[in-house]
């Protein structure tokens, strides 16, 4: 469990009974499909929200290392990659369920910064999908804190950017998400019933990219700060 401060407010655990990302949500992170080569990633524009769990297991707060796990040699992959993905994330206030556009703002709690790391060439080699490469131990950073809603203004005007040693790998702004949180609200709870504390992560803009032994990430969303992370490779002999 995280516990995240919220502004304007107490502290807040993050015990969520799911944790649901969107993929494809941005056009420049689509365009640049070829060069992350992911099973049902292509450049065409999604109909609909792509969506893929992560389980809670990932949650580590600000300032925990990201973990590139040991077994990941075993495969003999002829280059393990683990990347950084900046995402506006936020957290659901009730249960809901069959959401119409009119109130799916109102389900919201508040929002956040977070990290969907992904392991990349598990997310391209396994059958089943993102699920495994998605939900490693630790990767999924979040923080520094917990925005609410009424504090936040417009979510969907916010600069966002990560930061890899100290050089921007990703700058952009959430109003070019193709599917807007509302409509994430509503497709999801069409699909789920939501419940109190439940997380969902928007999708990254462009610039994804490689994390190694000794990297310090760092996330940063308009009005809600920083999410910096060391990272760690356990493959490595010391």
């Amino acid at each position: 469990m995280v516990t995240l401060p919220v502004l304007n407010g107490k502290n807040y655990d993050l015990s969520p009974s799911k944790i649901i990302a969107l993929g494809l949500n941005y056009r420049d992170h689509i365009a640049e499909s070829h060069s992350v080569k992911v099973r049902g990633f292509t450049q065409e524009i999604p109909e609909e929200p792509v969506l893929f769990p992560k389980t809670p297991n990932v949650l580590i707060a600000p300032g925990e290392p990201i973990i590139i796990p040991k077994f990941l040699y075993e495969y003999n992959f002829d280059k393990i990659r683990v990347d950084y993905e900046a995402e506006l994330a936020f957290i659901i206030k009730d249960q809901c369920k069959n959401l119409s556009p009119d109130e799916a703002m109102n389900h919201i709690f508040g929002f956040t910064c977070m990290n969907d790391v992904s392991e990349r060439n598990i997310q391209t080699k396994d059958k089943s999908g993102w699920f495994r490469g998605k939900s490693l131990d630790t990767f999924g950073p979040i923080g520094p804190c917990i925005v609410k809603l009424e504090d936040i203004g417009n979510p969907q005007k916010l600069e966002i950017q990560c930061r890899l040693n100290g050089k921007t790998v990703q700058q952009s702004n959430t109003e070019y998400m193709i599917f807007s949180i509302c409509d994430i609200v509503t497709f999801i709870s069409r699909n789920f019933t939501l419940m109190p504390g439940d997380i969902i992560s928007t999708g990254t803009p462009g610039g994804v990219g490689a994390l190694k032994h000794g990297d310090r990430v760092e996330i940063e969303i308009e009005k809600i700060g920083i999410l910096a992370n060391p990272v760690i490779d356990e493959g490595l002999d010391e």
